[in-house]
């Protein structure tokens, strides 16, 4: 087992150790390619969407947001090319009938080693057409049922409710639609923990530009920089991040530019996290086709009517929660003992401080840390600071290493020095230091 391999290996534990990731359906032996969020987890994951919303969304004038539905009409999927090209060359092992993408050389590799053999002596099919999309039927009477799917993307719920916008809002352009929601893809191979799901959350923008090369290249830049900026904003280290631009073989042939912002993964190098696409006019041209309904947009300042073009920034919720706790994995040496412990940023950080009482069978110590952690807590419902946790179970070495393990930056224990002056120890994650500050200055300093 490589290093690489080591690593994620620990990370999938600690994971389901603490709460954060399940197995998905893990009492029936599981369900590949799908996990269950646990109460860390969906803190974790809650912090990334609302740090998200709020970027991207939230504090700009020019974008509105929405949430779409999950199941749509057939016809959407035509329009945007989903049902005849959304698809995967998928073959399968002669020897034990396991089935694989066909231009995963790497994956087939491996494969062909397990059975000593290479494709060339007949170890594979011959390549078929694998469909991605995820197909469900909708009628209460059986044989009558209509087949839809669900969404493989949620991009095309945004450009079905262009119109609805327009005519709702008002916007001048350009503006953007934003979303976050759940997408499907009926992946052959799903694998890499987190990495590639069959049922994942996006995180997307779609910001509608006029059809001018000058214009929609320096839009494009601001969108590439901004995106980059969220995510060093997360407390991602910047060596494990970069841009890299799609080959020209890589685009659809309707696209002017992609570039993706990729992670140093401990899983084979680097990996695609995030996108920025220069989609053209593609989108709303197709939907236009396709629907009969005009998607154009009249500029009354310019008298002139045309179609947007788009300027995407496309997320993995999923994949930015697989590679923060990457990241953020951490093996040390504090106080002469080996410890391990998630660095996340504060903003991030699924528990923002844990209170402790000293010793949990003194009546005044639980008493007094009750009391800061009632305070801490409104704080949180305020929106001013991160979740607040209590913890009195175990000795204090036992909560601290605890904590650690899950991220919490800061640490708060009551103890006998509080009765007498009311000061508490506040103990930092990272360094291990331990200070005495005013109870009354903690909310401000966990502010910060």
């Amino acid at each position: 087992m490589t290093h690489e391999e080591n690593t994620m290996e620990k990370i999938v534990s600690l994971a389901k150790r603490r709460g954060f990731v399940f197995p998905g359906s893990e009492i029936y032996g599981g369900l590949a390619g799908t996990f269950d969020y646990g109460p860390l987890g969906v803190l974790l994951k809650n912090n990334i969407k609302n740090l998200w919303w709020r970027h991207f969304a939230e504090s700009r004038d020019d974008v509105y947001g929405i949430d779409a539905a999950i199941l749509m009409h057939p016809k959407v999927w035509e329009a945007s090319g989903h049902t005849a090209s959304f698809t995967d060359p998928l073959v399968e092992c002669k020897i034990c009938h396991m089935r694989f993408r066909a231009d995963h050389e790497d994956v087939l590799n491996e494969h062909e080693k397990v059975h000593g053999t290479k494709s060339n002596d007949g170890l594979w099919t011959d390549p078929r057409v694998f469909n991605l999309l995820v197909e469900s039927h909708l009628g209460a009477v059986e044989g009558e049922k209509s087949s839809v799917y669900l969404r493989g993307e949620i991009t095309q719920g945004v450009h079905v409710n262009f119109k609805n916008i327009l005519d709702s809002m008002h916007p001048k352009l350009p503006f953007g639609i934003a979303q976050i929601g759940k997408a499907f893809r009926n992946e052959i191979t799903p694998g890499n923990f987190l990495f590639r799901l069959r049922e994942f959350e996006q995180m997307e923008l779609q910001y509608y530009v006029r059809p001018d090369e000058t214009a929609a290249h320096e839009l494009f830049d601001y969108w590439k920089s901004a995106s980059m900026e969220w995510y060093r904003a997360l407390g991602f280290s910047e060596t494990h991040l970069r841009f890299r631009q799609h080959d020209k073989d890589e685009m659809a042939h309707y696209a002017k530019d992609a570039w993706d912002i990729e992670y140093d993964s401990s899983f084979g190098g680097w990996k695609e996290m995030f996108g920025v696409h220069h989609r053209g006019d593609w989108d709303l041209s197709r939907h236009s086709e396709f629907s009969k309904e005009d998607l154009s947009y009249y500029d009354e300042t310019t008298k002139e009517r045309f179609t947007p073009w788009v300027i995407e920034t496309s997320g993995g919720l999923d994949r930015t929660f697989l590679f923060l706790l990457m990241d953020a994995y951490t093996e040390d040496e504090l106080g002469g003992e080996k410890r391990v412990f998630l660095k996340f940023a504060p903003r991030v950080a699924p528990i923002r401080a844990a209170v402790f009482p000293l010793l949990r069978n003194k009546p005044e110590l639980v008493a007094k840390a009750r009391g800061m952690y009632d305070i801490l807590k409104k704080e949180y419902a305020e929106g001013r600071i991160g979740k607040v946790l209590w913890d009195d179970n175990g000795n204090i070495g036992k909560r601290y290493r605890r904590q650690d393990e899950i991220g919490t930056p800061s640490c708060i224990t009551i103890d006998f020095e509080t009765l007498e002056n009311d000061t508490v120890t506040l103990r930092d994650r990272d360094s291990g230091e331990q200070t005495r500050v005013a109870a009354a200055e903690l909310p401000s300093l966990l502010q910060q």
